[in-house]
């Protein structure tokens, strides 16, 4: 089977289907992967971008985000690195507020056992597990 990576701007035309003419191209895609022609690959930096410009664009609430990409990352045909990493991010991500991209930090400290995060952004304070130094005030 034929294997390839995918970008985000295809998994953004598949999600909001916006425009109508490159979404449908996407929509093929993801069938022919679904139906087993080929099995396309997603990088957590594509997930991250994904995230980004659905907040950031198209302005949809943090908890759609989520369920969205929970549902869209566990279809069949699709290769997600760090799949389980991802999953739990985005839970975090819409539980707490935060950033995705600090989801994502957050939930890798923890696994790595690496607990201790340098930050400035008070945000990291309302993860359970997680440590954030202010940089300049504390050293470990």
């Amino acid at each position: 089977m034929k294997r390839a990576f995918v970008d985000a701007n295809v998994l953004l035309r598949f999600l909001t289907k916006d425009p109508p003419s490159t979404a449908e191209a996407s929509l093929r895609l993801f069938e022919e992967a679904r139906n087993g022609k080929i099995s396309l690959l997603i990088m957590p930096i594509t997930v991250a971008e994904v995230v980004w410009v659905l907040e950031s664009f198209y302005e949809y609430p943090k908890e759609k985000i989520a369920e969205t990409m929970i549902q869209f990352l566990s279809c069949e045909g699709l290769e997600v690195e760090s799949l389980d990493l991802l999953l739990e991010a985005l839970s975090l991500y819409y539980e707490k507020n935060l950033d995705f991209a600090d989801a994502l930090l957050a939930i890798t400290a923890s696994r790595k056992r690496i607990p201790a995060i340098y930050s400035f952004d008070q945000l990291f304070n309302r993860i359970n597990g997680i440590e954030r130094v202010e940089p300049g005030k504390k050293v470990l």
